[in-house]
């Protein structure tokens, strides 16, 4: 197996097969990074073991019980999600809690990245965009009695103000203030809605979290990583998905001021960005406009995407103070990181979304 330095494979495989009741196979470090997963096989079926960091203790993630509950919740509904399969509270196993949940197969699609090759086609390219709108919508058409007591109301205010709450720690711990992230979050504190829909959110919903499956056109085989799941507005997950979108016209902002800060290494992924989105793919022949995305998610859920800059401001921000907390965690740690960049690259995207420079 891929060796974690915190697993004890003999441990691990003792504990499954009495659980299980089969013997196991195999135990494979997928990642470890804010979880730990390890995929676990027996004779007869695969699993994937979840485990949290301390990355994951902040007050953005829910806990591993309730992302369990939540799990047990979507495993009534059409979602696709993994099924859980078992909860393990005794810490001696992995000196922490775990979960374990059936295997979904399928190929992800991390930021930055091309489609799987087989899928480098405009039919395909268009059908991963329908897929993803669709499987967003039936998240978000779900009823949201379902999931109170496990999943937090966020409205988009709360949502700014603990991100603002991050850039103190950030501050205080770190030295970066990120002014131009602070400029675009007071703003968008002004101009929040006050009125808006409700529903289940996945919290990182993104082509990463998505498994795509099918040889001749993609399915969507899983949606994966519900820790940051809340009942908010569902509009600020679609810009969130949509903030990766690039269309032709669409505004470079200047890299000057970062390149005169950091070394071409830093900025090298940032010019990709630039150059060709968060999802160089959308910007592909086949794939649709970022309008054309807002009208087919009206289209499937009923709601009606009124302020789509608003929205689109409000994800990049959002992940820009993600990533300026990622880097905390980081240094804190005794880690190289360059997210810095990266923040306030999202702060230049949410300057320029809110301006309306890009097409809603």
């Amino acid at each position: 197996m891929a060796e974690s330095a915190d697993v004890d494979a003999g441990a691990l495989e003792s504990f499954l097969a009495a659980e299980l009741d089969a013997a196991v196979t195999g135990i494979e470090v997928l990642h470890d990074g804010l979880n730990l997963s390890v995929a676990v096989e027996t004779d007869d079926d695969r699993y994937v073991l979840r485990r949290p960091t301390e990355l994951r203790d902040t007050e953005r993630f829910n806990d591993l019980r309730r992302e369990y509950e939540l799990l047990e919740r979507l495993d009534d509904t059409a979602v696709p999600a993994p099924s859980p399969v078992l909860f393990c509270e005794d810490e001696s196993v992995l000196d922490a809690p775990f979960f374990l949940t059936t295997y979904l197969d399928g190929s992800s699609v991390p930021l930055g990245s091309p489609l799987p090759e087989r899928f480098r086609d405009p039919e395909s390219r268009g059908a991963i965009a329908d897929r993803l709108i669709e499987t967003l919508a039936e998240i978000h058409t779900l009823d949201v009695e379902q999931f109170e007591g496990v999943c937090d109301y966020e409205s988009p205010l709360d949502e700014l103000e603990h991100a603002f709450d991050r850039l103190e720690e950030v501050k205080r711990t770190t030295g970066p203030e990120y002014p131009k992230l602070r400029s675009v979050g007071d703003w968008l504190r002004r101009n929040a809605p006050a009125d808006h829909e409700t529903a289940l959110v996945h919290g990182d919903y993104r082509p990463s979290n998505l498994l795509f499956v099918g040889t001749d056109r993609p399915e969507v085989g899983g949606v994966l990583d519900w820790e940051t799941a809340m009942l908010a507005d569902p509009l600020t997950e679609l810009g969130y998905l949509l903030l990766r979108w690039r269309d032709d016209g669409d505004p470079s902002p200047p890299l000057d001021e970062l390149e005169r800060k950091y070394d071409d290494d830093v900025i090298e992924p940032l010019r990709d960005a630039n150059a060709h989105g968060l999802a160089p793919f959308t910007n592909e022949p086949g794939s649709p406009t970022r309008q054309e995305m807002f009208a087919r998610y009206e289209a499937e859920t009923g709601i009606t995407v009124d302020d789509g800059s608003f929205y689109l401001a409000h994800a990049a921000f959002m992940l820009g103070t993600v990533w300026a907390d990622l880097h905390r965690h980081r240094t804190e740690a005794g880690l190289e990181s360059d997210l810095p960049a990266h923040a306030e690259y999202a702060a230049m995207l949410a300057e320029r979304h809110h301006r309306g420079e890009f097409s809603p």
